[in-house]
């Protein structure tokens, strides 16, 4: 019987865990991101992450580039992600992990729905790699951080809702709208879309949108 070909990052020393069998070669998604103000930087990113994957002896299949500056908006991560689900890619790269997570609840939920789907996640700054057990570990810790900052937000939220009644303030019918804004960000803070958000909160993702920026 002939024995079984390793896989890319096997070869490597690597391995995915849970995640499912690769084949020859690996197939990468680069992801950059640049503020608009910022964008010198992109050629940057590129460079970089295109020469780790040739070093790897990675396909490259995909590369998102998103411009602009603080959106929770980025369609262009949310294309690789659905590149993800369908199986298309194997292994999504980023520069630096800030380029990727709009915070820790956000990056959290993202990296486990990448590591569920059986897709690695490399961050080349921070040397984060979720090709190994070591950087699967790493990213467990992740989730302890999204849990200490949620516990954070929801307090800070109750602190200043019992302020507002100290003063005295009348919420009256915009008592709705304030409880949706504040239920609206803790979801948010979890990682959840605005799609999402709208869908448990009964209202349109306009609506959401609102809600966030006021």
């Amino acid at each position: 019987m002939a024995p079984k070909r390793a896989s890319p990052l096997a070869k490597h020393g690597r391995d995915f865990g849970q995640s499912r069998k690769l084949e020859q070669p690996a197939r990468v998604s680069l992801y950059a991101r640049v503020s608009t103000h910022d964008q010198q930087t992109l050629p940057l990113q590129l460079e970089s992450m295109r020469s780790y994957a040739a070093q790897r002896g990675w396909t490259i299949v995909l590369e998102a580039q998103e411009i602009g500056s603080g959106s929770t908006h980025r369609p262009k991560r949310e294309l690789l992600m659905k590149a993800a689900r369908r199986r298309e890619i194997d292994i999504v790269l980023v520069w630096r992990l800030d380029r990727w997570g709009r915070s820790v609840p956000d990056l959290a939920v993202s990296l486990k729905e990448l590591h569920e789907l059986g897709v690695a996640f490399v961050s080349l700054t921070e040397a984060l790699d979720l090709t190994t057990a070591s950087g699967r570990a790493m990213a467990g810790l992740l989730s302890v951080f999204a849990e200490f900052e949620r516990e954070v937000l929801r307090e800070r939220i109750l602190a200043g809702i019992a302020q507002a009644r100290k003063k005295g303030t009348r919420l009256g019918r915009p008592r709705t709208a304030f409880a949706k804004a504040i239920e609206a960000r803790a979801l948010f803070a979890e990682g959840l879309s605005k799609s999402e958000i709208a869908r448990r909160l009964s209202i349109s993702r306009a609506s959401v949108r609102r809600l966030l920026e006021g």
